[in-house]
């Protein structure tokens, strides 16, 4: 679609939806809820946090199928508060396949430790389909712009 032409209704309500995807993404990890978490993600999803966390300097694994990732996410982060903001979504929307690109700002902080924090900037690249009822993630790929903090505050990821 060109930028200088007017948005249809229709692409309005699919560009919603799909952004809302990443919201319930991001809802689901902060408020530690697995089953919001769950329905961002198409059941063969794929999440790859490889490059951002190379850039914050450990390594982690791509995460196959909604219920790995869920079970992965929320077990590695059960120690941390977290918040996480998304901003700038753009999306595209071809038919019944979806296109997000996004800016999500992450704050870490340990639960029992609340003076240390790790804040990540990334950028995520997300692949969705239309689900039968809701966007779903299909693929992410979460890439990191910058981060400040204690990095040891994620060794427990």
């Amino acid at each position: 679609m060109k930028t200088n032409q007017p948005i249809q209704p229709s692409d309005a309500a699919d560009k919603l939806a799909a952004a809302e995807t990443l919201y319930r993404f991001a809802a689901g990890i902060d408020l530690k809820n697995s089953d919001l978490l769950a329905s961002a993600f198409a059941a063969d999803a794929v999440s790859d946090f490889r490059p951002a966390a190379a850039k914050a300097g450990f390594e982690y694994p791509v995460l196959q199928g909604r219920e790995n990732i869920v079970a992965a996410l929320s077990g590695s982060l059960k120690s941390l508060d977290t918040t996480h903001s998304v901003s700038n979504p753009r999306v595209t929307v071809d038919g019944d396949r979806a296109r997000l690109d996004a800016l999500v700002e992450a704050q870490h902080v340990p639960a029992a430790d609340p003076s240390r924090h790790y804040l990540m900037k990334n950028r995520y690249d997300v692949e969705l389909v239309r689900g039968d009822d809701a966007w779903v993630i299909q693929r992410v790929t979460i890439d990191n712009v910058w981060r400040s903090g204690d990095p040891s505050v994620l060794s427990v990821i």
